[in-house]
């Protein structure tokens, strides 16, 4: 039993993938409204022999049963970004909207994070698996996630009952598509990899007013100023600078006419940090020195805050990505890489907490011009075809090899 073996059709097979990637990529879909993808994933499946499970609305698990031996799972998220593509490839998906269900707003929609890539590496390792079912023992699940982009399909998942309908894997893996990687470069690390994230709205509340008497007011946009400003000591001067920790305001909204002082306005922040203790410091924080600043200001109402997209840190284990290194190291040789730590955030960890099993995810470099390459979600982000998409499932595979087939032979 080898990885060879399993992966010896991957250049029969690369123009048939290729295909199928520029289709994913040409029809991107809202996060949990993946409904042709959902669709076409479950028609591969098939088409390979696979036992197919659908998990709530638009989740979807291929499951193959090959003898005794651990469970493997491999997430794929699959859903793309409210925003429009500018790559310039052929495959394009320009002009491309969608109806947001959650707005009722027609808006643009393009797989500028690199979850088709994501979609078409995991279909092409459950096929390699199972054409090549003599060459390793275990069970593999191939879990489609919707909804990563708005840290919410995970979850859907859990709330469809994925661990009540599924074994309980050995190990849960994952991989994401990069520019911060030499391409063709797989990077991994033990601990944390992706920052915790929270999306944080805050009302402040003042009195309205006549522009020439503001002394009869109490202005909040003035108060969100002064918030705008003292917020940003919270890093400079309550984080130790030892620890990673950002807070950004990218949305400040209030008033109408420049002669009337507004009644409320509106922040909106977003928070990341590699260390759960820092996200509690850093939120405990902004509503101290917001209720704070409110105080000062007189304010009529005590401020309002609504916290929403909420992801997880990203913290491998040790044990799995020891193995998963070590594999990868054996079979890529100075095409694996230590990946440093990236202050991006995913939902993934939700779905193997829930488990409780051990889990670890990779980087995958997608561009062979990697130092010039577009971040994920710029207009601009579309990765090289190849080797992109081969290197792709062969991580995958070689990933799950320590348990499959017991590692690289």
């Amino acid at each position: 039993m080898t990885i060879q073996n399993i992966l010896s059709d991957l250049a029969a097979s690369r123009q048939t993938r290729e295909a199928l990637y520029q289709d994913f990529h040409r029809h991107p879909e809202l996060s949990l409204q993946e409904y042709r993808t959902a669709e076409r994933i479950e028609a591969e499946l098939r088409s390979y022999g696979i036992e197919v499970l659908r998990i709530g609305k638009t989740g979807v698990v291929g499951v193959i049963n090959n003898g005794p031996g651990p469970v493997v799972a491999m997430r794929g998220d699959i859903d793309a970004l409210p925003m429009a593509e500018q790559s310039g490839k052929d495959y394009a998906a320009t002009g491309v909207t969608q109806l947001d269900e959650a707005t009722g707003q027609q808006t643009p929609v393009a797989h500028t994070c690199g979850h088709d890539v994501h979609i078409v590496c995991l279909l092409g390792a459950a096929k390699a698996l199972q054409d090549h079912r003599q060459d390793w023992s275990g069970t593999f699940l191939a879990v489609f996630q919707p909804g990563e982009e708005n840290a919410a399909g995970a979850q859907a998942m859990v709330d469809a009952g994925i661990v009540d309908k599924l074994p309980k894997p050995d190990v849960y893996l994952g991989q994401h598509v990069l520019g911060t990687l030499p391409g063709g470069a797989v990077g991994i690390r033990s601990g944390a990899l992706f920052s915790a994230a929270a999306s944080v709205e805050i009302t402040l509340y003042g009195k309205g007013s006549h522009g020439s008497m503001p002394n009869l007011g109490v202005d909040p946009i003035v108060l969100g100023a002064a918030i705008v400003t003292r917020l940003q000591t919270i890093v400079a001067r309550e984080v130790a600078p030892r620890e990673t920790a950002v807070v950004t305001v990218g949305s400040f909204h209030a008033g109408s006419k420049s002669n009337i002082i507004p009644d409320s306005a509106v922040l909106q922040l977003n928070t990341r940090a590699f260390d759960k203790a820092v996200e509690a410091h850093l939120h405990e924080a902004i509503e101290r020195i917001v209720r704070a600043e409110c105080e000062a200001a007189r304010s009529p109402r005590p401020p309002q805050f609504r916290y929403y997209d909420r992801y997880p840190l990203t913290h491998n284990h040790a044990e799995p990505t020891a193995r998963v290194r070590a594999a990868f190291d054996a079979y890529f040789g100075e095409d694996s890489v230590e990946m440093a730590p990236v202050p991006a955030s995913e939902d993934f960890s939700i779905i193997p907490d829930a488990f409780g099993c051990p889990y670890s995810y990779w980087g995958l470099g997608g561009f062979a011009d990697w130092k010039q390459a577009p971040g994920n979600h710029s207009p601009f982000f579309a990765p090289d075809l190849q080797p992109t998409l081969d290197r792709g499932v062969e991580a995958i595979i070689v990933a799950a090899s320590p348990w499959l087939i017991g590692g690289v032979q």
